[in-house]
């Protein structure tokens, strides 16, 4: 068939028009095994239940990659094709039930042999077997044939975590009520197959099947990258059939355990970074084509993937700095989780493309000192003076493939770089950005605490944001008093940094400026100290206040 068009125009199409027609279905090999479990089962079957209300239920997108005229890969939604087959295949187990009792029987096995034929695929006229309309993974094909075949479910010893969710949604589903006799079971299979809607959405390759998963994604509509980007990888790695099957499940066992450690909303920008640590700067809209071109071969393919497995613990450790993963590492790495923690709870993500290389070529102590310059710099750049974040990547980037490529081997030689100078927001920039910065406080109390806190142990108290309470001089909600001595400017002040400070507890509720002093004098928090020096609270105090807090900022956060 010519391969004219990318991608066909999306229609809507009900499970029985999907399986009931002459097309066959693959589940690619390496895609992920059978996961829904006893939920996702629960809500669909509710779901059908209520179809007498709604008449149908929309299953969402079905994203197929076309490689015969009447076959297709399934790129997006075999959770779903598998849990309605089982559904099918469950009341045909009922109607095979009604047959050995000799329930109207000749009937009831017409409607059982058309509904294989319609459903599930046709027999082998030998062996008697199904040749399936749906074929599964390598690891769960085996054992969904033989549902298919034989309307039971085995359950042998030795069956692994994923065939033992098949088999437990088919006797989940062999519990329910399907009818009393033949004709109503084939009409509840009839009536619920023509229920469930999907959204059909055809590619001709898998370049162009990236293109729509990330389009899709762009719109909202969340689809299973991990999947696509596995089952590309090991098609590729397995091309030549010249890697042997213990590697392969290797491969395979190690790829889900990437999976399990980062979480599935985490592959993307992990496999992001990872690239542009090492290659000129991909967007996340060309990260799939860029490394199709990079990883065309199977040795190719089969050093990414062993290097995407060896980084992904590292890159999920530096997203969580509480990971026990940590532990396990040489002490010395111990001083940067503080400065990680502040990346982390900033959500600023940029560092992470020279962090992962970082990690893997410093010294320990090198390794720390860089993750303190980007903290920093991140501090400076990111949070007070909100300058370019795609300027900053690109830089990062460079800096990043000199830390692959061994010619930055220090952390002086990211801080004294080009690169890094250009990023560096000077002290005059820092300065004026901080005097007037504000800071939604109600929707981030715990970031505010964090930079509180981080020039209060630069002053020379040490203490622990988390432990601490944002109190705010002029209270968040004003009584008449604080109005009178603001005016108009009462709602400019309370989400300015100079207004607020950290305090053990917040004991003062409704007390006026006079009271707070006296509570403020006897805290160990210098940032309450220092406001004893105002006669009055007004703008011009906070202003004051902030001026001097901006001083301080210069040295907490500076990069000599």
């Amino acid at each position: 068939m010519a391969k004219q068009f990318m991608l066909m125009e999306p229609k809507n199409e009900n499970f029985n028009e999907l399986i009931g027609g002459s097309s066959k279905y693959l589940v690619p090999r390496f895609q992920r095994d059978y996961a829904w479990d006893i939920q996702q089962w629960e809500d669909l079957w509710n779901d059908i239940n209520s179809l007498d209300e709604e008449g149908f239920h929309y299953m969402g997108y079905i994203v197929l990659q076309q490689t015969e005229q009447y076959e297709f890969e399934v790129i997006d939604g075999q959770q779903r094709l598998v849990t309605l087959s089982l559904i099918v295949l469950a009341a045909m187990k009922a109607l095979s039930d009604m047959i050995e009792r000799g329930e109207d029987e000749e009937d009831n096995k017409i409607r059982l042999d058309e509904l294989t034929k319609k459903f599930v695929g046709n027999k082998n006229i030998v062996s008697l077997k199904v040749v399936s309309k749906l074929e599964l993974n390598r690891n769960n094909n085996r054992y969904f044939q033989k549902i298919c075949s034989t309307l039971e479910a085995p359950n042998h010893r030795g069956i692994t975590s994923t065939n033992k969710l098949i088999r437990k949604c088919f006797d989940f589903f062999s519990t329910k009520e399907f009818g009393l006799n033949g004709a109503e079971i084939a009409q509840f299979i009839m009536k619920f197959s023509s229920a469930m809607i999907f959204t059909k959405i055809i590619v001709q390759d898998d370049l162009n099947a990236y293109k729509v998963f990330e389009t899709l994604n762009a719109r909202g509509v969340q689809l299973s990258t991990p999947d696509l980007l596995k089952n590309y990888l090991f098609s590729i790695v397995t091309k030549n059939n010249d890697i042997e099957d213990d590697e392969l499940n290797d491969l395979d066992e190690n790829w889900s355990e990437l999976i399990a450690q980062l979480g599935e909303s985490n592959v993307s920008d992990f496999v992001r970074y990872h690239y542009n640590s090492q290659r000129k700067m991909v967007t996340k809209k060309e990260l799939f084509s860029s490394m199709r071109r990079v990883v065309t071969t199977p040795p190719e393919a089969y050093a990414y993937l062993k290097e995407l497995i060896e980084y992904a613990p590292i890159y999920a450790s530096l997203i969580n700095p509480s990971d026990s993963w940590w532990a396990e590492q040489p002490e010395a790495y111990r001083d940067s989780l503080k400065f990680l923690v502040g990346i982390r709870l900033f959500n600023i993500k940029q560092p992470l493309a020279v962090l992962l290389p970082a990690f893997k070529h410093f010294k320990p102590e090198e390794f720390v000192k860089t993750v303190k310059y980007l903290y920093v710099l991140s501090i400076r750049y990111n949070v007070i003076c909100h300058l370019s974040p795609s300027e900053q990547e690109s830089l990062y980037n460079q800096i990043a493939i000199k830390v692959s490529g061994k010619e930055y081997k220090r952390a002086s030689h990211i801080k004294n770089s080009e690169e890094f100078r250009r990023l560096y927001p000077n002290d005059d920039t820092f300065f004026n950005a901080f005097e007037f910065h504000r800071m939604p406080s109600r929707q981030t109390a715990k970031k505010i605490r964090f930079l509180l806190a981080e020039i209060e142990n630069h002053l020379g108290f040490h203490c622990d944001f988390n432990k601490t309470t944002l109190e705010h001089i002029c209270p968040y909600n004003p009584e008449k008093q604080w109005v009178d001595s603001f005016g108009e400017g009462i709602n400019d002040v309370k989400d300015r940094l100079g207004n607020m400070l950290l305090l053990d507890k917040d004991e003062l509720k409704r007390a006026n400026f006079e009271q707070k002093k006296g509570a403020y004098g006897k805290s160990p928090y210098h940032l309450a100290k220092k406001v004893m020096d105002y006669d009055e609270w007004n703008l011009d105090a906070v202003n004051e206040q902030q001026k001097w807090m901006a001083e301080q900022a210069i040295h907490t956060w500076r990069v000599d």
